[in-house]
């Protein structure tokens, strides 16, 4: 057994997940300081298409789209890890305060502190948590004009119930004047999806077989990263991309306070990846409290930015 690290609360989370009929870990647990450089080298894969096509559609409509922010907004940057995207709409967006929010907190305090040096003029609050189960904003992040920024799709690891409550969450948290600039990924050909998520170099099977030993380190579990392999592919019915972990071998894991077999094939669920159509999406944020008030879109359709506004209650 190894030494855990986690909380007693992650512990029991990730221990419940384990325990449950079809295994499953949160694909937060996929984030640690390796876990976050292996998803930024995903980003550069040709395969990987949403990262480079959002990139596009922020530099082709990147005017209209801070014309539609507003100028001096409070960001509020979900999920910020390297802050890169945000940072290369400063110089258009121009925001009063700079909230960048992410579960890998040194990783991200490392990236902060460079991009601050390029925008000293720009204030920075950097927030090191998991805002995945709902948060409230400390009193450091001004109430005015907030604006959520939340890119490259990760909406869809919700399911879409998760999502709405997601999303009303941040309407709750929203201050005098609220705002949200979302990345959505599109439903499209299944061959883009399915190599998006399971690349020939292996970069993805890396990312998702890398949250094993995470949960080593956070639960004390024995995982052997080679008696698993990754598997991907896009379910149709629901319209999401699966990702899950499948035992190569029957064999036993151990970890802080439980244990569990597993038969060879059977898997451990990681991560969902929704995708929606700009219509389901649309009703998706009216659900949340949210009206649409601007599209983006890549010529293909494969990709959409949204502006949206909190609908008054």
């Amino acid at each position: 057994m190894h030494m855990s690290h986690g909380s007693t609360a992650v512990i029991a989370e990730i221990s419940a997940g384990l325990l449950a009929p079809a295994a499953h870990i949160s694909p937060k647990f996929l984030y640690d300081g390796l876990g976050s450089k292996l998803f930024e080298a995903i980003c550069e894969l040709p395969e990987y298409y949403p990262t480079r096509t959002e990139a596009a559609i922020f530099a082709a409509h990147g005017a209209e789209i801070a014309r539609v922010v507003g100028d001096g907004a409070t960001l509020i940057d979900l999920g910020a890890g390297n802050c890169a995207k945000a940072g290369s709409l400063f110089p258009l967006l121009h925001p009063a305060q700079y909230v960048p929010v992410d579960i890998s907190r040194e990783f991200l305090l490392g990236a902060v502190a460079q991009l601050q040096q390029r925008f000293p003029h720009i204030e920075m609050t950097a927030l090191g948590l998991d805002f995945s189960s709902g948060f409230t904003l400390p009193d450091s992040v001004r109430k005015a004009h907030r604006v959520f920024f939340y890119p490259g799709s990760s909406i869809g690891n919700f399911t879409p119930e998760q999502a709405v409550s997601f999303l009303r969450g941040l309407r709750a948290n929203r201050g005098s004047d609220g705002g949200l600039l979302i990345g959505v990924d599109l439903v499209k050909d299944h061959e883009v999806l399915d190599a998006a998520y399971d690349d020939p170099l292996g970069v993805t099977a890396a990312f998702n077989l890398n949250l094993l030993r995470h949960v080593n380190h956070l639960a004390g579990a024995d995982f052997d990263v080679a008696q698993w392999k990754h598997i991907a592919y896009f379910d149709f019915e629901r319209s999401r991309i699966e990702m899950h972990v499948e035992a190569r071998c029957a064999l036993t894991v151990h970890w802080n306070g439980g244990e569990r077999r597993f038969e060879r094939g059977e898997r451990i669920h990681t991560e969902n990846s929704y995708k929606y159509t700009r219509q389901s999406f649309a009703t998706l944020l009216e659900r949340a409290g949210f009206a649409t008030t601007r599209t983006w879109t890549d010529d293909d359709q494969w990709f959409a930015v949204i502006h949206a506004r909190a609908i008054p209650d």
